[in-house]
């Protein structure tokens, strides 16, 4: 079956993707909060919970700061930013969901109380997805006693603004309960992608990671500094990567020949040591380099400011994208709907069509 083919599972009362209304949120830190957010965005009900103190005053800070955003980007039907509740019953909160969103601190042992208590108190056939970055569901559903309705749904920061989300069920997940996840996110504005398989750390952050600790060689050897490589990227390969990846970047890069004459040219050369993909040792020094580098590249905003700038830059390149594939006609993912209305693109970032 393919990514996006659902077939209903075996669990009973299980809802079409399409009529979820109430979505719990368990977890309310920046992950769980940032969904909340897209969630209300999208004119969902959403119930949240999580037991920390201040954890309310908490949600409620981030979802406001995110508001202006997301109104940015446009409200579905109905949302609203009342339709926020908040309880501290883990029982409560997912007894009355039609889908579960886990965010949940990251530890194992963790995830496995807090996923076998939300599959004791939530109905049946209600799916109910771990935000995770880097757990195997087959290690956090070991408790529960349906695991088949259990998958990943690890999102990226902010969930509110990024639209990537990875899919995978574990070795006990109904292989329907993931094509739902992705039929369900789709339908919510994400942009699913779906492993057939799990892989430690998913694919974006293993890809990350291999940039980040190319970075940390760098600075621990004075070979660059904090605000060298944020330039480097940020001026460079990260404005051809936000539109065509790294592996359709490097098939432009073999002119007419594509991919083969870019691998036929370049291909010995990856023989060549210019890469250090084991971990360097975070030395105080090395610690010490990247958190000054780091004060210094921010120039003195606060985090807050840098997040309130960050937003508004992946809006503008969000708005932005979505005017370029409607007028170019290309889009990665193309059964997926717009997320964003017409109106909220910005009219004068391609000359109009003829």
């Amino acid at each position: 079956m393919a990514a996006g083919e659902w077939e209903k599972p075996a669990q009973e009362g299980i809802r079409e993707p399409e009529s979820v209304r109430t979505v719990a949120v368990v977890g309310t830190g920046l992950i769980g909060g940032g969904w909340a957010a897209h969630f209300l965005r999208m004119g969902y009900d959403v119930i949240a919970h999580d037991p920390a103190p201040g954890a309310p005053d908490g949600l409620n800070a981030l979802v406001d700061r995110a508001w202006p955003a997301v109104e940015r980007l446009g409200l579905a039907d109905g949302a609203r930013r009342d339709r926020l509740s908040f309880t501290g019953s883990l029982s409560e909160a997912v007894s009355v969901a039609d889908f579960v969103q886990e965010s949940v601190p990251e530890r194992l042992d963790t995830k496995v109380r807090v996923l076998a208590a939300i599959d004791a108190a939530a109905p049946r056939g209600v799916v109910v997805a771990s935000s995770t970055s880097g757990f195997a569901m087959t290690d956090m559903q070991t408790a529960c006693r349906t695991p088949g309705r259990f998958v990943v749904g690890h999102p990226f920061n902010p969930p509110y603004l990024i639209p990537l989300v990875e899919v995978v069920g574990g070795r006990a997940t109904d292989p329907a309960t993931v094509a739902w996840a992705d039929r369900f996110y789709r339908h919510t504005g994400k942009t699913p992608l779906t492993l057939d398989r799990e892989l430690p750390g998913f694919i974006a952050n293993r890809l990350q990671e291999a940039l980040w600790r190319e970075v940390l060689h760098m600075v621990a050897a004075g070979e660059a500094t904090v605000g060298q490589v944020d330039t480097a990227i940020a001026h460079g390969p990260g404005l051809r990567w936000a539109l065509l990846g790294p592996c359709l970047t490097s098939h432009l890069a073999g002119g007419p020949g594509g991919m083969a004459h870019m691998l036929d040219q370049f291909g010995p050369g990856l023989l060549d040591p210019l890469t250090r993909l084991d971990a360097p040792e975070l030395t105080d020094e090395l610690y010490e380099r990247m958190v000054t580098g780091s004060e210094e590249a921010a120039g003195g905003r606060s985090v807050a400011e840098l997040v309130e700038e960050r937003d508004a830059f992946l809006i503008d390149l969000l708005l932005l994208l979505e005017r370029h594939t409607r007028r170019w006609g290309r889009r990665a993912e193309p059964s997926a709907p717009s997320p964003y209305p017409a109106d909220a693109l910005p009219g004068d970032a391609f000359p109009k069509e003829a």
